[in-house]
């Protein structure tokens, strides 16, 4: 994946956004969608319930927002991290995490431009930045 958006897609990241309306347009969990741009960073919001996948983002760290519901982050070696409504957490580059929802959860998140959101591990759940632009 590449650094910079698809043709058309900055002017699309250029018009104000409401994140409820965003995520209201959500229909799939673990379907992140982009709504902004920040340098070379994508915030990303998405639906999630159930586990995504085992990965990693090597050289790429990851921000987590809880925006409704509660999340945790079973992080390899680590203890699980719990995420409230409006409870923040990074993970850092290189720490395999899982994300996982009991009930529906909805999340904001902050990463690079070219963040593979499964970092490259295979699943059904994998979607490619076009389509997260989408």
């Amino acid at each position: 994946m590449s650094g910079t958006d698809p043709a058309g897609a900055r002017r699309k990241l250029d018009a104000p956004r409401n994140l409820d309306d965003e995520l209201d347009a959500v229909t799939e969990h673990w379907f992140p969608r982009v709504v902004a741009r920040v340098n070379d960073h994508y915030l990303k919001v998405a639906k999630v319930q159930g586990e995504l996948t085992w990965h990693a983002h090597d050289g790429q760290d990851e921000l987590f927002l809880v925006l409704r519901g509660r999340l945790t982050l079973q992080v390899e070696g680590r203890e699980d991290v719990i995420l409230e409504e409006g409870d923040v957490h990074v993970v850092p580059a290189g720490v395999r995490h899982n994300p996982v929802a009991e009930e529906e959860c909805w999340i904001a998140l902050v990463e690079p431009v070219d963040t593979d959101h499964t970092g490259g591990a295979p699943s059904e759940k994998r979607r490619s930045i076009e389509e997260q632009l989408g």
